[in-house]
Formats: C-alpha cells, structure tokens, sequence
C-alpha cells in the first residue's frame, strides 16, 4: 500500500528518515525522480540514508507507475518521494492511485511564492497542484508528522 506521496525536492534526508518513516511503518521508500535513478552517486547516497531494514527503489517517472501500481495493491508499507509535483502529477495521471499528497519542502527559487514554513511555488508547481487537486487529490503541506497540516490549495486562493 501506498502510505504517504510526498514532494520534497530534498527527497531522502532527516525529517524523511528520522519523522516519516517511523510514523508510517513503511518497509520500502520509492524515490521518483530521473535526475537520481540516472545517477549512481545519488542512488548510493540514498542507500546509505535509509535504514537496513527498509528497501529503497530509485525510478525514473517512465517506469515508476507500473512498480507503484503493484505496490499500491500490496500490503507493503510503501513511502514515495518525488523532488516535484511535475512528477507526482505524471503518477497520477498514469494511474497510480493515490488520493492525497503531502508538500513537504520545496525550497525558494527566484520566481516562487511562499505559502509555507518551506513550501516555495512556481507557476509550473502550481498549475500541477491545481491539476491534483482537479483530479481529487487533497494537497496538505506539513514538513513532519507533529506538524498540523496546512490546506495547500486554500492557501493558493487565499493568495489570489
């Protein structure tokens, strides 16, 4: 089962580690990003930051909705990461099922809007979110567990 989609362009690193995987029980962390699974360097990095006892998949967004399909249908505890919502709207849109998504950081850029603590958004960013949100995915944004969640698509028409 998918427990968690989360966007953090940081992907594998502490508040990842150390809050979500305890909370989430999850037994692999799917990272979706090309960037990564076309990188060795990265992929090690990431092996090395995951706990033994959790499998890690780094894949590419072409391949990712056929493995996650699966993993959706299993009672595998399965966190997925991707470094953007470009990404998270391409799994969805190719089937993978999911009904919420979590914003956990995506850092400022020249050109983004702040709507949280470290949720900076782009237009690109935005219209996928609006996109998700079109397609019935709620979108929250919280960086941890403890934190409360924050409305990421109320915030967006707040702003405007």
């Amino acid at each position: 089962m998918l427990t968690l989609v989360r966007i953090d362009d940081r992907l594998i690193h502490g508040q990842v580690v150390e809050g979500w995987l305890p909370v989430l029980k999850a037994q692999r962390v799917a990272v979706v990003c090309d960037q990564a699974a076309s990188d060795p360097t990265t992929r090690a990095l990431m092996e090395l930051s995951v706990p033994p006892a959790v499998a890690l998949d780094v894949l590419t967004v072409a391949a990712a909705p056929s493995i996650l399909k699966n993993a959706a249908a299993s009672p595998e505890r399965v966190l997925v990461l991707a470094p953007g919502p470009q990404e998270v709207l391409a799994l969805h849109e190719a089937g993978v099922p999911f009904s919420s998504v979590n914003v956990g950081g995506l850092h400022y850029a020249a050109g983004t809007v702040q709507l949280g603590r470290a949720i900076y958004l782009d237009s690109a960013d935005i219209d996928c979110l609006e996109a998700l949100d079109g397609r019935g995915v709620r979108v929250e944004g919280r960086a941890v567990p403890s934190e409360a969640p924050l409305d990421v698509m109320a915030a967006l028409k707040a702003r405007a």
